[in-house]
């Protein structure tokens, strides 16, 4: 029983190691919990990319917003097809994803960016303002 239990917990341990971030993922809204947004992260030239794809919208809510916020080249752009990841760059001693950064389409603020799958095979999202942060979990999305 104890050999069965260690193969498990090594199987664990493998296919949780290096799992890759490129798919697509369901952002969750902090306050309300309700999915906001599909993102799909993919690798350009050894570096990761995120884009929006789908959002989920209220019936009240534009369905196709422009980024009126932002201040970069992507002003009066659509958020839908948006890239909102850039640069991030694998780092395969920690198992992190970091010095790119993350646009937040909806104040139009740019944070550096750390991203992580945990044990559970969920993405971690860490936007950072100098020494302030705020971590995200966004779901594995696979398709409606």
């Amino acid at each position: 029983m104890r050999i069965h239990c260690f193969a498990i917990a090594l199987t664990a341990s493998f296919l949780s190691f290096g799992q890759s971030i490129v798919g697509s993922w369901k952002t969750i809204d902090d306050e309300s919990g309700r999915p906001r947004s599909i993102v799909e992260i993919y690798e350009r030239n050894g570096d990761y990319f995120g884009k929006i794809t789908k959002l989920f919208r209220e019936p009240e809510e534009d369905p196709d917003p422009v980024c009126e916020e932002c201040e970069d080249h992507r002003k009066g752009q659509k958020v839908i097809g948006m890239e909102i990841i850039t640069k991030m760059k694998y780092n395969k001693n920690d198992q992190e994803y970091h010095k790119g950064e993350i646009l937040d389409p909806e104040n139009g603020n740019i944070y550096d960016c750390k991203l992580w799958i945990d044990e559970e095979g969920k993405l971690k999202v860490r936007g950072y303002l100098l020494f302030f942060y705020r971590t995200q979990t966004w779901l594995p999305h696979s398709g409606e």
